[in-house]
Formats: structure tokens, C-alpha cells, sequence
């Protein structure tokens, strides 16, 4: 009688299949300069010419930062911080630029705006490409090294090798300690300042 513990074995042929494993594929963004810009709006009252309204704007093309896209799970990509030379704000009135730069948002002593995402608000787990995608980014920005947290509400879109969007939000600038430019008997202007972000950003090889 033959003893079962020595009952020869025999391997199967063909071996166990490996469990499936998600590979996870990072593609970095860098924002173009070249194509991307940051601008303010602001609502001005002209006090000496009959309370005439005015709606400036100033735009500023220098910002960097990049962005880290999850193609098989969207909703786990980030945004790293974005960096604003807010110094460099151009509106249609020269004067008006040097006057913020001096003496209300004293770009020329603070020049460098940063806002540092925490949170993405709203992103897919599936992204088809093409698709724009309707966002919130959570983060703190700081101006004039003040920080507060600030949402911005986001489109974005990614065709070939390239992201394109927008992101918006309204801040007050009493927010950041500082009062809205006034001259006496001349200008007002509103405490709310929109902020408008348009970017392209360029596939760049992961380190």
C-alpha cells in the first residue's frame, strides 16, 4: 500500500498567472511662459469726472509652476505652486501701474505672488482625452507675505501634449493688508480684485 505522504506531485504545466497591478502614469506639465498670463480687474469710480465708472485691468505673462496629470486615475493628480511676478502688472495707464507698485500692493518691494494648491476639488477617476474638465483648486495665496486660503474655479483641457485652461477667483485686497487705491477727491477704487489665471502647459519628461 503506498504511503500517502509520498504521493508524487506534479506540478501544473502552465504557471499561476500574476495578479493584474495598476501602473501608474504620471505626465509633468510645465506652464509656458510664452503662452500664459495672469491679470487683475478691478472697478475704479473717476470722483472728479461725474462718478465715472472704469473697470481696470493689468496683465502679467510672468508665472511658472508645474502640474502633475494621473492619465489613469485624474482625480489623484496635483498642482504644484505657482509663481507670479506681480511686479511686472501692465494696465493701460503707466501711472497707474507705478502707483500700485509703490504704494498699495508695493509690487516693487513684494514681487512675487505664489499660490499653493492642497486640495483638487471635482476631478474624474476617467478622463477621456479631449474632455474639459470643471474643477475647484484649494490652496493659500500669498501676497506681500500674507497668506490666506483662496479657491480658484477651473477649466481645463488636454489635447496631444499640452494642457490648456482657466482658472478664476475674486480676493479683497484688505484681505492681504492693504487698502484700495484712493486719491482724495479723484479715484476710488473697489476692494474686490478678480483674479484671472490662462495657461498653457508643455509635456515634460518626469525626473
Amino acid at each position: 500500500m503506498q504511503d500517502p505522504t509520498n504521493v508524487p506531485t506534479h506540478p501544473s504545466p502552465h504557471p499561476p498567472t500574476a495578479a493584474p497591478t495598476n501602473t501608474v502614469e504620471i505626465t509633468r506639465f510645465l506652464i509656458d511662459t510664452n503662452q500664459s498670463s495672469v491679470s487683475y480687474g478691478v472697478g475704479e469710480t473717476f470722483l472728479s469726472q461725474g462718478n465715472r465708472y472704469n473697470y481696470a485691468i493689468g496683465v502679467t505673462t510672468i508665472v511658472s509652476g508645474e502640474i502633475l496629470v494621473d492619465t489613469n486615475n485624474p482625480s489623484d493628480s496635483t498642482i504644484g505652486e505657482i509663481t507670479v511676478d506681480i511686479s511686472a502688472f501692465q494696465s493701460d495707464k503707466s501711472r497707474r501701474d507705478k502707483a500700485i507698485r509703490d504704494r498699495w500692493l508695493q509690487s516693487s518691494k513684494f514681487p512675487v505672488a505664489v499660490f499653493s494648491p492642497t486640495e483638487l476639488r471635482g476631478l474624474p477617476n476617467q478622463y477621456t482625452h479631449g474632455d474639459v474638465l470643471d474643477f475647484e483648486i484649494a490652496g493659500n495665496l500669498t501676497v506681500r507675505d500674507v497668506s490666506r486660503p483662496t479657491i480658484f474655479t477651473a477649466k481645463v483641457s488636454m489635447n496631444d501634449e499640452r494642457l490648456t485652461g482657466q482658472a478664476n477667483t475674486s480676493v479683497r485686497m484688505t484681505d492681504f493688508d492693504f487698502d484700495p487705491p484712493t486719491v482724495a477727491g479723484m479715484i476710488e477704487a473697489e476692494n474686490n480684485v478678480d483674479i484671472t489665471f490662462e495657461f498653457v502647459a508643455l509635456h515634460a519628461k518626469v525626473d
